[in-house]
């Protein structure tokens, strides 16, 4: 009996020991189209604390085209790698990606970008967690409409600028989020007007917000909105063009950029009045602790997480960025 009992405690103590070794032999990827971008900087630096608190090894790859990203994967496999998180430089890749994990044996997650397949629809068998775009753009709208309010405009006597880069899905929920908000609080649809741009970046959304607002000079009141904080600037800067200040404008942008940032740190306020930031730490560590518990317990995360974000303005940017985990 005493002998049995020994023998039990001591698979037990081997069943232990072997799920510790595991753990400590865990290695997880974490590939990023843009690894020069600070969002994805920021993703890699929360990835890495998951990384320390559990002991695993993170393997960090920049992936910014297909041929990169397959290369990537079979790296990844070489290198005894069980499992990875990827945002996809083209979420059309997604099959193909599927297909490379899997025949390198490697559990699969997404973040940001949702991988879709050949007919266009999201894979939903893939685990992903991607920010909720529609709810950030209402957001958006949402402060826009209380700074109206504030500033105790007439809405019938302002225009809207929508800085549109309608190619990407994303930009569409974010800009048409905050125009259900407007509507919402009465602002008339005649009032809006599109600005295509033809890049995601400041000097596109200038272009293009410009010829809005050469074309419509009567109006003196404007607010601005788009994809990210870069096209809110590009229509902030547009407006300071035509003599228009912070006074008469209410940018409201997304994502939370220094860029963004800098614009609070100015010794005086500029139309630029805030940005929706999006927070990066649960996009970095919290998936790579989804995909540890995935290798480790066999605990698959959930289908679909969609995160959001906060407003900061230029009286309380630090401690949001604090309370995101970002300061």
């Amino acid at each position: 009996m005493r002998f049995l009992k020994t023998a039990a405690m001591a698979a037990i103590a081997g069943t232990l020991l072997a799920g510790s070794a595991l753990a400590d032999d865990v290695k997880i990827g974490f590939l990023v189209k843009q690894p020069e971008e600070p969002w994805f900087q920021d993703e890699w630096k929360f990835a890495d604390i998951a990384a320390s608190e559990k002991g695993f090894t993170l393997v960090k790859i920049g992936a910014e085209d297909g041929e990169k990203v397959m290369s990537a994967i079979d790296n990844l496999g070489v290198q005894g790698v069980q499992g990875f998180v990827i945002c996809t430089p083209d979420v059309k890749l997604g099959p193909g990606i599927v297909a490379k994990a899997a025949a390198n044996g490697l559990k699969l997650m997404t973040v940001d970008d949702r991988l879709v397949g050949s007919d266009g629809e999201p894979l939903a068998d893939v685990p992903h967690m991607g920010i909720s775009a529609v709810k950030i753009g209402e957001t958006a709208g949402e402060a826009i409409v209380a700074e109206i309010k504030n500033r105790g405009w007439d809405m019938t006597e302002v225009g809207a600028i929508r800085v549109s880069y309608d190619q990407l899905p994303t930009a569409v929920d974010r800009v048409e989020g905050a125009i259900a908000k407007l509507k919402e609080a009465g602002f008339p649809e005649a009032n809006i007007f599109d600005a295509p741009q033809a890049r995601t970046d400041t000097e596109a959304a200038l272009n293009a917000a410009t010829v809005v607002l050469n074309k419509s000079a009567d109006i003196k009141h404007w607010v601005a909105f788009g994809l990210n904080d870069e096209a809110v600037l590009g229509a902030v800067r547009a407006a300071e063009g035509v003599g228009i200040g912070a006074d008469a404008m209410i940018g409201v942008g997304i994502g939370g950029a220094d860029s963004a940032i800098n614009e609070f740190r100015k010794p005086e306020p500029t139309g630029f009045f805030g940005t929706v930031i999006i927070s990066p730490k649960r996009h970095g560590y919290e998936t790579a602790l989804n995909m540890y518990d995935w290798i480790v317990d066999d605990k698959e995360p959930e289908k679909l997480i969609l995160t959001s974000g906060a407003l900061a303005v230029r009286d309380n940017y630090q401690d949001v960025r604090k309370d995101l985990g970002i300061e």
